[in-house]
């Protein structure tokens, strides 16, 4: 008090520039502050590391790019594919390497085609056929090509004293670890006495994997590298371990000195490159028709091995420190910028959990599905529906790379829209409509796929104006309009023809003749799908503005459809999955699949189409009446964002952590399905994603971490995370 009464004559005297000081020390403290609470994600991303202690073939790990990704068993390389098939499979994948088998008949999309009785006229889809025959083979050649190819498959070749290879069995005290904060996998292991140790990175720019073994087996000559490369199977799963039908293929040396070879694989029309490289002097040779055996000098217990994919013979020189380099220096760029959570303090029981799933699921996504063109399903490590990408699910695959604040790991794929505009055009044409419709399955360069589902399906249409609407709210510029705009009107073009009139209610309609994201319901008696409907409204809403932001008129078909489409259908004062399914919650067929109703509010802002009150009562039917047992990994994520915007954190959290198998996150943080699909990527991307809208929240949105529970149980840290629509 007497130095506050000395000091106030100086204070009078000086008050502005005591004001002026006072301001300062306020912000300075404030940035103290808040760089002191700053996240030490360094010591977040390590705390989840993953751990193998035995040979499991659900715990793979895989190192990657984006655009190539190659996993690995307990050994740090691909020595067991065979054992690990029904597994999380050891694949080596590219964005790049697609085959076809020939087209010694001359299919074509065209005989795949099955009309369809719409509002008085036939609408040619591309179908799956059982009979006759020859649509029936039409239909299953363009599903099954192109399809993406397992590159090759590089592992060990260990041999006993007595000269007998090895089992899995032979394979003792492992310890192998995978650091998602530098992308190394490190691997420990002992075979018949010896020790052996691994590391294993992968390129940031190149498809390159480097591989360092140490181990005494090298000099007594009982460790080799093998490389061996499979044939792609017809099947829905290529698990690249088809060692059969070797006159189809050929693959021979054409360079080798003493630290260096190139393998050249031919499949049909299409080839491909494998550059190996080693430290000390060794020698590849063909043991038998694509089966290489690299066998280093016995100089030295100590090997370092690189080994290059391309579609050209041309080989990026790398040292395997290099390499390392690479991938260390890119993982900490990754993992500092953009966002970060931290549950540290928390008591709750699943917040551990949550943030490994969390932790992992960026690290996935990042090598698997962050490449130019929309990913598939289980990413670059095994082919499911053969290879081809799902645009329905680039939604789940991407929108998080822009709520995480990594818009530009999002805008690398948006790019492939402008590649398959050409078929997406002449799908809507033939159907009789304007504009683009995009197919469901495709290919990397944006082809058509003959489907009994996939054709009829609508949910994937509007999915490039949130894209494109997600990269305009971080790049708010003309430069982003301009670059995206023809996807983006045309995507509506499309939309608002599809919309028909019906004359009686003097409203737009949906269908018939679709099937909506749950998929229980037959095309020719679908129509009106609540999801559907508010998607339509908000998307030719969003294209509207960028009309505005152009300082274009609004366009006049869009605005009809937009003021005039069918209410959302409801009853018992509940929304219905579609209006033609009004036994929706009576039903144990309309029961199961997504409940994509609940997307209507969740992936989806309020908009005027919506009343909320309704929605809140969906949900808790929803909720109570669901068949949980028969869903998919990323319906979890989906119920946890309905749930925080209706303001219900707890149901958020309970719903994003369900004990469903389809909810399971493996050790490896992959999440697991079924027996077909041991790894979903949907389901990890759809967890980054709501877990951003739980923390960041949404426009509008009042409370800060609207997902969470306020009882005290979370204690939940965020930064760099963008607020959803």
């Amino acid at each position: 008090m007497i130095a506050i009464l000395f000091l106030r004559p100086i204070f009078e005297k000086n008050k502005p520039m005591i004001k002026y000081y006072i301001f300062i020390f306020t912000l300075l403290f404030y940035q103290f502050s808040v760089f002191s609470q700053k996240i030490d994600r360094k010591t977040v991303v390590e705390r989840h590391q993953v751990n193998v202690t035995k040979i499991d073939t659900l715990s793979s790990l895989s190192v990657g790019n984006g655009h190539f990704a190659f996993t690995v068993d307990a050994t740090g390389l691909q020595t067991f594919p065979d054992f690990y098939a029904n597994g999380v499979p050891l694949g080596a994948q590219s964005e790049w390497g697609w085959h076809s088998f020939p087209n010694i008949e001359n299919y074509k999309i065209e005989e795949t085609l099955k009309e369809l009785n719409s509002h008085g006229r036939k609408v040619p889809y591309a179908a799956q056929w059982n009979e006759p025959k020859r649509k029936k083979d039409a239909s299953d050649f363009v599903r099954q090509n192109p399809h993406r190819l397992q590159l090759g498959n590089i592992g060990f070749e260990l041999f006993k004293k007595d000269q007998s290879k090895t089992q899995t069995t032979d394979i003792q005290d492992i310890k192998q670890t995978l650091n998602p904060y530098t992308g190394e996998i490190k691997s420990h292991f002992v075979f018949d006495g010896e020790t052996v140790d691994v590391q294993t990175f992968c390129h940031q720019q190149h498809d390159i994997i480097a591989v360092k073994v140490q181990s005494n087996l090298i000099k007594s000559g009982r460790l080799k590298i093998r490389l061996r490369l499979p044939y792609p199977t017809d099947k829905f799963i290529d698990a690249g371990n088809n060692w059969s039908k070797i006159e189809r293929h050929s693959s021979k040396i054409i360079t080798s000195t003493s630290n260096q070879a190139t393998v050249k694989h031919t499949l049909d029309q299409d080839q491909y490159f494998i550059h190996l490289t080693w430290s000390n002097n060794g020698k590849l040779k063909e043991i038998e028709p694509h089966y290489f055996l690299f066998e280093p000098s016995n100089s030295t217990g100590n090997l370092t091995f690189n080994c290059q994919f391309s579609p050209q013979n041309i080989s990026s020189k790398n040292t395997f420190v290099a390499i390392q380099n690479s991938s260390i220096l890119h993982w900490q760029k990754f993992w500092h910028s953009g966002g970060a959570i931290d549950f540290a303090g928390s008591t709750d029981p699943r917040a551990n959990e949550l943030e490994r799933q969390i932790i992992l699921s960026e690290y996935l996504t990042k090598i698997q599905c962050a490449g130019s063109a929309p990913p598939q399903e289980t990413g670059l490590i095994y082919n499911s529906w053969f290879g081809k990408p799902h645009l329905e699910m680039h939604w789940w695959h991407a929108v998080h790379f822009a709520l995480w604040g990594r818009v530009e790991l999002l805008e690398k794929s948006l790019g492939w829209y402008k590649k398959a505009l050409p078929t997406a055009r002449i799908i809507a044409q033939r159907q009789g409509f304007t504009g683009a419709r995009w197919p469901k399955m495709t290919d990397n360069e944006g082809g058509e796929t003959s489907s009994s589902v996939g054709s009829y399906l609508l949910w994937q249409q509007p999915h490039i104006i949130t894209f494109s609407e997600l990269v305009y709210r971080q790049k708010p510029t003309k430069q982003t309009l301009e670059k995206y705009k023809e996807v983006v009107f045309e995507t509506a073009d499309f939309m608002a023809s599809f919309a028909y009139f019906d004359q009686q209610k003097g409203k737009y309609i949906l269908g018939k003749g679709i099937i909506s994201a749950q998929e229980r319901f037959k095309p020719e008696d679908t129509f009106n799908p609540t999801y559907e409907l508010n998607y339509w409204y908000q998307a030719l809403t969003i294209a509207q503005n960028w009309r505005k932001r152009l300082g274009l008129k609004p366009n006049e078909n869009w605005q009809k459809v937009i003021d005039n489409l069918s209410p959302l259908p409801i009853k018992d004062g509940v929304y219905l999955a579609t209006e033609n399914a009004q036994d929706s919650y009576l039903n144990p067929v309309y029961l199961t699949d997504h409940p994509a109703v609940l997307c209507t509010l969740g992936m989806l802002p309020e908009t005027s189409m919506l009343d909320k009150p309704t929605m809140k009562r969906t949900f808790e039917k929803v909720w109570e009446v669901w068949d949980w047992q028969d869903t998919w990994g990323w319906d979890f994520p989906m119920v946890a964002m309905t749930a925080t915007r209706l303001d219900l954190p707890e149901k958020a959290i309970d719903g994003l952590m369900m004990k469903i198998r389809t909810n399971t996150y493996l050790n490896n943080g992959h999440n697991y399905q079924d027996a077909r699909l041991r790894i979903y990527l949907p389901g990890n991307g759809g967890l980054l994603t709501a877990v951003a809208l739980m923390c960041a929240g949404y426009d509008d949105c009042k409370n800060s971490n609207p997902g969470f529970p306020k009882d005290g149980s979370w204690k939940v840290k965020w930064e760099g995370l963008e607020k959803f629509f």
